[in-house]
């Protein structure tokens, strides 16, 4: 019935094929829910890691800060979509590829900002900008790069994306780091609210089909909103200063060079080029059931870096392929990239409004640890996914086990190397490259398991 109504199942999987627009404006709103609160969350959560986030000390003053960054993720993923589904020149896949706000830098990007309040963001954003730039450069030989990244090396990678980002949703739920240490931290009235977004969000994803269940998490931070404004948590005295129309701020917040920010985040656009080879690989292959083309890839990966590095320009976090939003398309059967391209205007207007910022502001920052558990456990949870295809010899057991022992431990224990350079300290205390670097390295230079050794497994 769905197909007929849509069109004929060739058309459906036509990435150049309009469906009726009574059908794709709500397909293309289907896909801004499914990613809407995983865009917006990084940015706040690096305006909390740098101190005028949540709970700021700067009170009023950091209040259109973040507000600034939450637009500047809705804009710049829509711009960035819109470089994926429509094109120009060389950049876009031409593709239903949805970008948005990465969690991947995050691991790379908190520690470079954390309480430095906005004299922070020069050195940030200056790395967004170069790192972008260099991830578009990655697209002219990203075919020859995905040799040296294997399952076992991406899979341990994204586990460790997400190991780094768990300590942050648990510090949200339970009051945040300003709470940290004075006795209403972790207190019931600051858990209740995030335990009704982990229960909402789980019986939603597993109780219901459709957009109820690619959307559960969205709608468990409502839920969990609804629950904190009975409870008095919720306030809109800050809605009211932010105006109705705003343009973004090219530089906003001026240049900073710092190397540790500059080298982290290039070396993870490599890991951010890599996902949307995979994701744009997903989509070809759920929507279409082919295997994406050298062209599609290459130009997904142009878009990457272009938009990142736009981003930056103007204030906003780096950008990638977003793995829910290639879900979606495999099980709406829907392949057209109009569709996708409906959702990335209703992104842009909404960054183009500040009050839609302000609003999503009032959501209190434990209610947003519910959501982040929930999300941050499904990036850990995607790469024990990819760690399943490995063949685990005692080649790979070595190199997981060196690799994530040594990644984990600085991560847990970075005063261990206080006495490196501070550019040094930064980019081994993240726990994430150190992890990378090691397992990359390793993998190349280990034989492979020998036939001698397959068989005394086996045997």
């Amino acid at each position: 019935m769905a197909g007929r109504i849509l069109g004929t199942k060739e058309q459906l999987r036509d990435p150049n094929y309009m469906p009726p627009l009574a059908d794709a404006v709500p397909l293309g709103i289907q896909h801004v829910l499914a990613m809407f609160a995983s865009n917006v969350t990084p940015s706040i959560i690096i305006a909390g890691a740098a101190g005028f986030g949540f709970g700021s000390d700067q009170g009023a003053l950091g209040f259109p800060d973040m507000t600034y960054m939450i637009q500047m993720a809705m804009l710049f993923a829509g711009i960035a979509t819109l470089f994926q589904t429509i094109g120009l020149g060389p950049v876009g896949a031409r593709l239903p590829v949805v970008q948005g706000t990465s969690f991947a830098f995050l691991p790379v990007m908190i520690p470079a900002v954390a309480g430095l309040g906005v004299d922070g963001m020069p050195g940030l954003m200056t790395g967004v900008v170069i790192g972008g730039c260099f991830h578009f450069c990655i697209g002219f030989f990203i075919g020859r790069i995905r040799f040296a990244l294997p399952p076992l090396v991406t899979g341990l990678i994204v586990l460790m994306i997400g190991l780094a980002l768990l300590k942050t949703g648990i510090q949200y739920a339970a009051g945040g780091v300003p709470l940290v240490g004075k006795p209403e931290f972790g207190t019931l009235s600051m858990w209740l609210p995030a335990l009704v977004v982990i229960v909402v969000a789980l019986t939603l994803s597993f109780a219901t089909t459709g957009l109820l269940s690619v959307a559960s998490v969205l709608i468990g931070i409502l839920a969990g909103y609804i629950v904190a404004a009975l409870m008095g948590q919720v306030s809109f005295a800050n809605v009211g200063r932010a105006s109705f129309f705003d343009l973004p701020m090219p530089f906003k917040w001026g240049f900073g060079f710092d190397p540790a920010i500059i080298v982290g985040m290039c070396f993870m656009a490599v890991i951010s080029a890599i996902e949307t080879v995979g994701d744009t690989s997903g989509i070809t292959k759920g929507g279409a059931g082919r295997e994406a083309t050298d062209k599609e890839i290459e130009g997904a990966t142009f878009a990457d870096g272009f938009g990142s590095a736009l981003a930056g320009v103007f204030g906003g976090l780096p950008n990638t392929s977003f793995s829910q939003n290639v879900g979606l398309i495999a099980m709406t059967g829907v392949m057209s990239r109009h569709v996708v391209t409906i959702g990335a205007v209703f992104l842009i207007v909404c960054g183009l409004v500040p009050k839609v910022g302000a609003v999503i502001n009032t959501v209190p920052i434990n209610v947003l640890g519910g959501g982040v558990i929930v999300m941050f456990g499904m990036v850990a949870a995607s790469g024990i996914n990819m760690l399943s295809d490995v063949k685990w010899n005692r080649r790979n057991m070595i190199i997981l086990a060196v690799s994530l022992s040594v990644g984990f431990g600085l991560q847990l224990e970075p005063t261990a190397l206080q006495h490196l350079p501070h550019t040094l300290q930064i980019l081994a205390t993240s726990g994430l490259l150190p992890a990378a670097l090691l397992s990359i390295v390793l993998n190349l230079l280990l034989p492979q398991e020998t036939a001698e050794e397959h068989a005394e497994e086996v045997g």
